[in-house]
């Protein structure tokens, strides 16, 4: 039985993938305990595993005041945060260190750590392999500003750790943007937490269309205008819709038209087996379950690094449409029904959806970090 250190940044599209990855190494044998903000814990405990707050995780929270998302890259460049988890490793004494590929304040200390490291990434690499460099570059400048050193390059904090897993499919990604020799295509880890519980419908199978409406599960992601101008777009159409919120906004907060139902969390594969179609952020599990579904996308991006260069994938591939963060009533009422009046978009996801019904990531990924077992 192996020790695995899991340093966690809890992201809606990272956390869940991860537990999946940890399902897995737990049935194998071994024993996977993860520490991060405090978040997170709750919520993986909840999932059955070990985890411990940093107790450091906020320490200069101050300082990145500065920042629109203070709490996130407050918590995930701080050097306060490395620091502790070194300490952490000392004292937990792991075989394997896994850390998230956003963690940069853990990937900077990784050397530190005298054990072999495996990074997760839960999105394309080489598709997105400039805005990746963007996003540490706004990283090194904001741990800079707070008085602190800047981080290493890409070159360093990933393409220099033993492992770098990247949770997609090499045929989906782009052509190697990098170098580097560890790194590892795998599947999308399709995985859901307990609190993705099957929903009720209040309409009989009719044959009217229906809409899954979903968009981040990051707390700082939260956009009740956006959300509502969603809501809004779909009232006057003759279709069904189901708006999971991801606990980051409540129902009365939004008006629901009568065409509509609002909950929390759940069970998206229930509802793609029933839905015509997707209107989420672009978050890479979202966009892969519903791909896998066969189901077509108008994508409508949050804040996260990646949601603006996959929704303008899904446009590339014909698969879906792209909309800007800021997008209208009208723009997304006019993309939800090019959608779902031209078949072609239907025909291109159900194409795609050929090439991920094999693959369980969970297990690539899991296998993938025993390989540093020795």
């Amino acid at each position: 039985m192996a020790r695995i250190m899991w340093a966690c940044w809890d992201g809606g599209g990272n956390l869940t993938p991860s537990l999946g990855v940890a399902r897995i190494l737990e049935r194998g044998g071994h024993e996977v305990h993860f520490f991060g903000r405090p978040d997170m814990v709750g919520r993986v405990r909840s999932a059955g595993f070990a985890a411990s707050e940093l107790k450091d995780s906020y320490k200069y929270l101050e300082r990145y005041s500065f920042h629109p998302q203070a709490t996130v890259f407050g918590y995930t460049s701080s050097p306060a945060v490395g620091e502790e988890l070194v300490a952490v490793a000392k004292d937990y004494r792991p075989d394997v260190v896994v850390i998230d590929a956003m963690f940069s304040a853990a990937l900077e200390v990784a050397p530190r750590f005298d054990r072999p490291t495996a990074v997760m990434l839960h999105t394309f690499l080489h598709h997105i392999y400039a805005g990746w460099n963007a996003n540490f570059a706004m990283q090194s400048a904001s741990r800079e500003r707070c008085g602190f050193d800047a981080l290493a390059s890409l070159d360093v904090l990933w393409g220099e750790r033993d492992l770098f897993h990247v949770n997609s499919l090499a045929s989906f990604d782009a052509p190697a943007a990098t170098a580097w020799t560890n790194v590892v295509h795998g599947a999308p880890i399709l995985a859901s937490e307990r609190r993705a519980v099957r929903v009720t419908l209040p309409w009989d199978d009719d044959g009217v269309p229906l809409v899954l409406l979903s968009f981040s599960t990051v707390a700082e992601q939260r956009n009740v205008e956006v959300f509502q101008r969603a809501l809004d777009a779909l009232a006057p159409l003759d279709v069904h819709v189901v708006a999971t919120t991801g606990g980051t906004i409540d129902a009365s907060d939004l008006v629901v038209p009568a065409n509509a139902v609002a909950v929390s969390f759940a069970d998206h594969d229930a509802l793609m087996e029933r839905s015509s179609m997707v209107l989420g952020h672009g978050g890479h599990g979202t966009t892969m379950r519903a791909l896998k579904h066969g189901l077509p996308i108008v994508g409508v991006p949050a804040t996260g690094g990646d949601q603006v260069p996959i929704t303008q994938l899904l446009e590339a591939w014909g698969s879906g449409k792209a909309l800007a963060g800021d997008a209208s009533v009208d723009d997304i009422r006019d993309a939800v029904k090019a959608v779902i009046d031209c078949q072609d978009f239907r025909v291109e996801a159900q194409r795609r959806s050929s090439f991920l019904q094999g693959p369980d990531g969970a297990v690539a990924a899991a296998r993938a970090v025993e390989t540093l077992l020795g």
